[in-house]
């Protein structure tokens, strides 16, 4: 098969389109012909060796967690799937952006949702949902999304505004229209934050998500009133010491299920910032580099 591949820790011009073996469904797995799959900021944190501590992988690596695609082999012990049903889904911390891929964790793709949404779809939901989840119970309860224009921020806005919360989104100003059409009352991040949310959150805010990591819990606490109605995606830094709840991307098909529930009634679709052929894997992973990307970035193989 064709796959993205990088043989060595280090930039953009580490990554290459080669020729390498099939992977093999194991127990409990199974392999998808993709589609088209999604680069998230671990992909580049991951090749970069960033994480290297608490992300090793084995080198060579085809980066990239989740994809869309059709299933073509299913390993021992898999049932309520077949070969040539859709679906979209996670695998390991790398191996999605190959012509074939193989998940541990996936759902029927919503026939609503287009290759380009169902393949962005993985991660950012179950990182959303399992900080929700976390969260406690979102009707009729004010959210704060900090960093709510990216993947998993944009995410957590949708969900939370389908499950019922009023959720206030920061952002930058180019991007409040975006957050807008997402649901969300937005606004700027940093200093005045306060300020601004006791016109668009009179009665307070009750709940924050962090998707950030920009360093501003100690200020979400403030407005939260106290750290255990906070909660991150991303500033696992700060968290522990700052006694902040963390919520961790799993690979859970429940929480993918629950995705596509909401993805099949309207009320869930992932935003496409971008999309890339698989030749062009470099130019995808400087994109994502380079920050303030508006939803996802797909890769189309």
């Amino acid at each position: 098969m064709r796959a993205a591949r990088y043989h060595e820790y280090g930039g953009t011009e580490t990554l290459t389109v080669e020729k390498v073996q099939d992977p093999l469904p194991g127990p409990g797995e199974i392999r998808v012909a993709v589609v088209a799959a999604s680069v998230n900021p671990v992909d580049w944190k991951v090749r970069s060796g960033e994480v290297r501590d608490v992300l090793p992988v084995d080198l060579p690596a085809i980066p990239g967690r989740d994809a869309v695609g059709l299933v073509d082999m299913i390993g021992e012990g898999v049932t309520g799937v077949s070969v040539g049903d859709r679906v979209f889904g996670l695998g390991g911390v790398t191996g999605a952006t190959a012509e074939l891929a193989v998940l541990s964790a996936w759902a029927p793709a919503p026939a609503a949702w287009t290759d380009e949404q169902a393949a962005g779809a993985g991660l950012v939901s179950v990182t959303a949902l399992s900080g929700l989840k976390a969260l406690g119970p979102l009707a009729g309860r004010t959210l704060l999304v900090e960093g709510a224009a990216g993947g998993v921020g944009g995410a957590a806005v949708e969900i939370a505004v389908a499950l019922g919360a009023t959720v206030i989104g920061t952002a930058s100003e180019r991007n409040h229209a975006f957050l807008t059409s997402l649901g969300a009352l937005p606004t700027t991040y940093g200093a005045g934050l306060s300020e601004r949310l006791a016109d668009l959150a009179p009665n307070g805010v009750d709940l924050v998500l962090d998707a950030a990591a920009s360093g501003s819990l100690p200020d979400l606490i403030e407005i939260a009133g106290d750290p255990a109605r906070v909660l991150t995606v991303a500033d696992y830094a700060n968290a522990e010491r700052l006694g902040v709840r963390m919520a961790n991307a799993v690979n859970d098909s429940t929480l993918l299920a629950e995705a596509a529930a909401l993805g099949e009634q309207g009320r869930y679709a992932p935003r496409i910032e971008r999309t890339f052929p698989l030749e062009e894997i470099a130019r995808a992973h400087a994109l994502s580099e380079r920050g303030h990307v508006r939803g996802k970035i797909v890769i189309l193989i």
